[in-house]
């Protein structure tokens, strides 16, 4: 645990990339799959991680995001895409996938699914879409901790027009919105201003309240 400690007070929201480092693949796969195990809601991972290295693509979105470097500096760009709504097609998806892998179900387990069939996709799409990008947040953490233990620089971001970066990577006709971005890579030693700052964070005891 002290290892992963230290490598959360190593990583910062790096500003500056080099282009020459590329992540090796194997440290992405890594940094994919503790995205994919975080926890959601109910278990319905309602929502997908798009991978860009396409450099064309990526210029594209840069342009899109108030031409933020690391888009185009870094050597992958993760893009955290939530589902639109939540839909009786969806969720039956879920529960039947996780029975098939299980290999059987319950009846607590399918009381459980009619209860979301009946709650969720009766709801208005747009709180549906935002109970799903806030699990998709979940994820983005999960991936942000990751890359800091693989010591590959990650920077969280939505400063990006998700409409723009919806309509580039045809996320509509899968059901998708963006909700967050983030940019993997190295650091450009010596080149970033914010390399050799002092992480801030509040202190313990006004930040964490315990009730005994």
């Amino acid at each position: 645990m002290s290892d992963l400690i230290s490598r959360l007070q190593w990583r910062y929201a790096t500003k500056k990339m080099n282009p020459a480092k590329d992540v090796p693949q194997e440290k992405v796969e890594r940094i994919l799959e503790a995205a994919r195990l975080a926890p959601t809601s109910s278990g319905l991972q309602p929502f997908e991680i798009i991978v860009v290295t396409n450099p064309e693509i990526r210029a594209k979105l840069q342009a899109k995001a108030s031409n933020q470097a690391q888009i185009t500096e870094g050597s992958h760009l993760l893009v955290f895409a939530a589902w639109d709504n939540y839909t009786a097609e969806r969720i039956n998806y879920m529960f039947d996938y996780t029975n098939a892998q299980r290999g059987g179900t319950n009846e607590g387990w399918e009381n459980y699914r009619q209860m979301l069939l009946k709650a969720y996709p009766a709801r208005d799409p747009q709180v549906n879409f935002e109970h799903a990008a806030r699990q998709a947040y979940i994820g983005l953490g999960a991936a942000l901790i990751a890359a800091a233990y693989e010591h590959v620089d990650s920077t969280p971001m939505e400063g990006f027009d998700p409409k723009s970066f919806d309509e580039i990577l045809n996320l509509s006709a899968r059901g998708l919105r963006s909700v967050a971005i983030m940019p993997l890579g190295y650091r450009e030693e010596g080149k970033d201003w914010l390399e050799k700052l002092p992480k801030i964070r509040r202190p313990r005891e006004e930040f964490i309240v315990e009730v005994k």
